[in-house]
């Protein structure tokens, strides 16, 4: 169902819950309290809809119809326009999903709009409906809430790619090369592309508390939002780490990959050594051989008294000869 949760607060405390946005517009402005209103995957109409009744801006609307956008604040007039990008490991297939959440934050309104499973916002409502302390602060609350459930849920992926990095560190001096350049590779992009949706929150939180002054945001926000920066911190340098050490993996793979080929190379070498050493020991005593075994009446040595005990010294000398020089040359 696209409309995942829908409710009005006054005061911190869900008043009224709408079973459509006809009557959360309707009630939100006989009660001057919040909307929050989460929507999955809506059609176009149900996003015209909040548009219009908030007046929201074209280009962020066409953003969150078309979605696959990068992670980015934007601010038009009143309204601040967020793209996360969330993410979760997949136990099933050791890979990380990124997902993607638009938000749109205004004086009286929340919208959010998932194209993924993560992150889970149920738990940021109801997270927030047990502290109305907080949810008191307005939209800027429930923002800094959101953004503190995405960068959490950044935790156990990382945990997950960690893990594949030991792994691919174990394998990587046991000989077993089988998929192991690929796997590598794999996980290097993953990162990658969760390093593109860590990186701007940085800059994201950083805009967000120097306009915190002007637009009023209450001081223990602010201060929530320090510590959502502080983690974000912690997740880029850990990422920045994961990155050098796939780096260096794939060019210590690369290099002992190369290094097995060169020993199996030298180890056929001195096989073809061995090999064409004693072909050639027995090459010896086969020439004598064929030369002697010709049938001809007339032959040097043929009716010679010493000349089959010359024909066996001439093969046997010639065998410890070429074994001596093959030898030597540790052919053998």
């Amino acid at each position: 169902m696209p409309i995942v949760d829908n409710a009005v607060y006054v005061d911190g405390r869900r008043i009224q819950d709408p079973v459509n946005l006809s009557e959360t517009f309707e009630h939100m402005r006989d009660h001057h309290g919040m909307a929050w209103i989460g929507l999955y995957r809506p059609t176009e109409e149900e996003v015209a809809a909040v548009a219009t009744e908030f007046s929201l801006h074209p280009l962020a609307v066409e953003d969150a119809l078309a979605g696959h956008q990068r992670a980015k604040l934007e601010r038009y007039g009143d309204v601040l326009f967020t793209v996360l990008r969330p993410a979760r490991y997949d136990d099933t297939t050791d890979s990380v999903d990124v997902g993607e959440l638009h938000v749109f934050v205004g004086p009286e309104f929340v919208v959010t709009i998932r194209h993924a499973d993560s992150p889970d916002l149920t738990q940021v409502r109801a997270r927030m409906e047990h502290q109305p302390e907080l949810l008191r602060m307005g939209p800027e609350a429930v923002l800094y809430a959101i953004l503190d459930q995405v960068v959490d849920e950044y935790s156990p992926v990382l945990a997950g790619v960690e893990n594949d990095i030991d792994e691919i560190e174990e394998t990587l001096f046991s000989g077993s090369d089988a998929g192991l350049s690929q796997r590598i590779y794999t996980l290097a992009r993953e990162v990658i592309a969760l390093h593109k949706s860590t990186l701007p929150l940085d800059d994201m939180l950083q805009r967000l508390l120097q306009g915190s002054e002007k637009y009023k945001v209450d001081i223990e926000l602010q201060r929530s939002l320090r510590d959502v920066l502080d983690h974000v911190i912690r997740l880029n340098e850990r990422i920045v780490a994961f990155r050098s050490i796939l780096d260096n993996a794939l060019t210590v793979h690369s290099t002992l990959v190369t290094q097995r080929q060169t020993d199996t190379s030298l180890e056929q070498n001195e096989q073809v050594k061995k090999i064409s050493g004693w072909a050639a020991i027995l090459f010896g005593p086969t020439l004598v051989g064929t030369v002697y075994g010709m049938n001809f009446d007339h032959m040097p040595e043929l009716h010679w008294t010493f000349g089959y005990p010359m024909a066996l010294g001439l093969m046997v000398a010639s065998s410890v000869v070429l074994y001596a020089v093959f030898k030597r040359k540790m052919w053998l």
